[in-house]
């Protein structure tokens, strides 16, 4: 799909033009700062799709902050996807995906508010999911044919990269879940759910990607994924929603071919049903999945080679046929939050020193479809 550039020039003078601030909450001081201790999803919504905040605290579960229009449409559905929300790795960008409009809108940080700076075609059709590096940002299209687009970041403003648009392994039907530059920005990543397989493509200096690799998946129904600080892969696999039945599964890379995963530890049982999202601490030492059927979280070590092992198979949960999706990992290691998609909440954990999860309780009001997680 080619860019329209009248729609595009339409779009950046809209969003160029909005500067997207309604405080909501009286609690929330002038000079209270939006760069630190918060939470940020979407509403997905049909009607206007927007951006919520919370604040997260050391004692109890989060409190709502402020909430931004993104001047796009979301589906009013669960997007199928991990990243529909995403800081910059330098903390001072927020990107959301607005699936039904076709478009991705970008947010710079300024005193306690968060001005929108740019909304730009996603380069093809049902964006789902978006990553950044170094001001270079590559967006998942889900829909149509299915694609991943690039484009550079110029002061919260997206410009497309040239020839930045990448097939993924089959021509429609692969159900993609996620997109992410590895943590060295060497790398691109793409799982496929319908394929059971991961696509990679090398990233070259002018910000373009090279051919396409095509991995077999370690086990079923790839999802949701992270990269660790040493660029290894954690995977989540929902085993088509098989009871009890999803795994994990963990990846290095070669330097004999550096851009092709290589399995590490297969398919390791979560015990748990449909495990769909994964988060993995700072440190590297520890990853998160998310079952969505079991309304929990389980808990695995990783050691310095990548392979994982099962700490809990519900370390956490999020209540009583709440839902687990989208989670995220305070940069300082410390709590890990989760939307509860059929609870309607942010539910909350602080992660002890040895991996373990201790309720902080749950914040509700989001509305249904709501989608994406990321925290600073």
């Amino acid at each position: 799909m080619t860019f329209t550039s009248t729609r595009r020039q339409v779009l950046a003078m809209t969003a160029l033009a909005v500067a997207a601030i309604a405080t909501s909450s009286p609690a929330m001081a002038e000079r209270d700062t939006l760069r630190q201790g918060k939470i940020f999803t979407s509403t997905n919504s049909p009607a206007g799709n927007e951006v919520l905040v919370y604040a997260h605290s050391e004692t109890g579960p989060a409190t709502f902050v402020t909430r931004a229009a993104t001047n796009g449409a979301g589906t009013g559905g669960g997007l199928g996807s991990q990243g529909a929300v995403t800081l910059s790795r330098n903390g001072a960008y927020l990107f959301v995906v607005n699936a039904a409009s076709n478009t991705v809108s970008t947010f710079a940080f300024s005193g306690a508010g968060l001005i929108l700076t740019s909304v730009v075609d996603s380069g093809g059709l049902t964006p789902t999911s978006v990553t950044e590096r170094d001001g270079l940002v590559y967006v998942l299209n889900a829909g149509g044919e299915g694609n991943v687009t690039g484009f550079r970041n110029a002061k919260g403003v997206l410009a497309p990269v040239s020839d930045g648009s990448r097939p993924l392994s089959a021509s429609g039907g692969t159900a993609p879940a996620q997109v992410s530059l590895s943590n060295d920005g060497d790398v691109l990543l793409v799982t496929e759910r319908n394929t059971n397989r991961l696509t990679s493509y090398a990233v070259l200096p002018n910000g373009t990607l090279g051919n396409r690799v095509v991995t077999q998946s370690g086990g079923i129904t790839p999802f949701g994924f992270a990269f660790t600080r040493r660029n290894q892969i954690v995977v989540s696999e929902a085993a088509g929603g098989a009871a009890d039945g999803s795994t994990v599964s963990s990846y290095r890379f070669d330097n004999r071919a550096p851009t092709a995963p290589v399995l590490v530890s297969r398919a390791v049982p979560t015990t748990q049903t449909a495990a769909c999202w994964i988060a993995v601490t700072p440190d590297g030492r520890f990853a998160y999945s998310a079952n969505a059927g079991s309304s929990s979280i389980s808990s695995f070590s990783i050691a310095r080679t990548g392979a994982i092992t099962l700490l809990q198979g519900a370390a956490g949960l999020t209540g009583a046929n709440a839902g687990a999706i989208d989670m995220a990992v305070t940069p300082d290691g410390q709590q890990l939050h989760v939307f509860a998609s059929r609870g309607l909440q942010i539910v909350s954990f602080t992660i002890g020193a040895d991996g373990s999860l201790a309720p902080l309780g749950g914040v509700g009001g989001m509305p249904a479809g709501t989608a994406g997680l990321a925290a600073n």
